[in-house]
């Protein structure tokens, strides 16, 4: 299998699954109980007018067109038309899509900021105190829930010591200083819990590394230990890392929408909870559209990672086309 293949191969998948994610979303969608005219028009609609509003919706028509019109209109890039707001959904999630992305990349860096050095930390020193302390302060944390954790992020730093905004949002283009004071509290807060949880996953990861003939092999003709594993362990270790950190990354995108309701920020999961609020149907299936499609292309990205990292798959690759010639 050449290595072109490595990458056509998930990307032909990962379309598939983008199909069958598409059906499983429009088909539970369509299952909910409730009257999307009825919401439109109110509970003492006119009868004939929930049906006109029905027929010029599409919603009338059988399960399968409606399925067809609205993938089609998806691969063409058209989202359609919100049924609540009378808005065009695409422009609505690229804003806010810009939004969350800021607070989940900006939350995964720190994540990963904080989870290599304790990670690494705790493993080299697991036989002492101070290497169980680190492992106990990620086990506390992580079972701190991100919503519980910007609650008393909030009570503190806004109520308490009045140092942060409780909440809102402001555009980078409009203030700088604003758009990092206000996202200084949903990032901790998304990110406490993700970095105790990748830690644990680092710690492991390193105790590997340490017990590695390389490891053991540096040492011997004079490394000291932190060059060691700079210089020998951490790429061993980031091929294992690497599946984790796509995970925790994809775990992050979700718990987001919890977070952006906390704070009231006007992101994609806020923008979903409203449409599911107000039944707007179309909304809901284009949002979960996107968020599994994003999820999708981590994963697929992650294998891409996890080939470029380890040499084993590059030559294991190259030999087989080499057999097949």
């Amino acid at each position: 299998m050449t290595v072109l293949k490595r990458v056509l191969l998930p990307l032909g998948e990962l379309l598939v699954w983008l199909l069958v994610a598409s059906l499983i979303v429009y088909a539970l969608l369509s299952l909910l109980p409730g009257d999307v005219a009825q919401v439109i028009l109110g509970a003492n609609a006119d009868p004939k007018a929930a049906a006109a509003v029905r027929t010029r919706l599409g919603l009338d028509l059988p399960w399968p067109q409606r399925y067809w019109d609205w993938i089609s209109s998806l691969v063409r890039g058209d989202l359609g038309i919100s049924i609540v707001s009378a808005e065009p959904i695409g422009p609505q999630i690229a804003s806010r899509l810009a939004v969350t992305g800021w607070l989940v990349g900006l939350s995964l860096l720190l994540a990963l900021v904080v989870c290599l050095p304790m990670g690494a930390y705790a493993a080299v020193h697991r036989r002492e105190g101070r290497g169980f302390a680190a492992s106990a302060l990620s086990q506390v944390l992580m079972s701190i829930p991100a919503f519980l954790a910007g609650i008393l992020l909030i009570l503190l730093f806004s109520v308490t010591l009045g140092w942060l905004p409780a909440g809102g949002y402001v555009p980078l283009h409009e203030d700088a200083g604003g758009w990092a004071a206000h996202l200084v509290l949903p990032v901790l807060s998304l990110s406490i819990v993700q970095a105790a949880v990748m830690t644990r996953y680092v710690r492991s990861a390193f105790i590997d590394v340490l017990a590695d003939d390389h490891l053991r092999t540096a040492r011997a003709v004079g490394w000291r230990l932190w060059p060691a594993l700079h210089r020998h362990g951490l790429r061993n270790a980031s091929i294992s890392l690497a599946t984790v950190f796509g995970l925790q990354a994809s775990a992050m995108l979700v718990g987001a929408i919890v977070v952006e309701e906390v704070f009231v920020i006007p992101g994609l999961g806020s923008y979903l909870l409203d449409a599911v609020s107000t039944r707007d149907l179309l909304v809901v299936s284009d949002v979960v559209m996107v968020i599994v499609a994003i999820v999708l292309v981590i994963s697929y990205l992650t294998d891409l990672l996890i080939v470029a990292l380890d040499p084993r798959l590059r030559i294991r690759a190259t030999s087989r086309q080499g057999d097949h010639s």
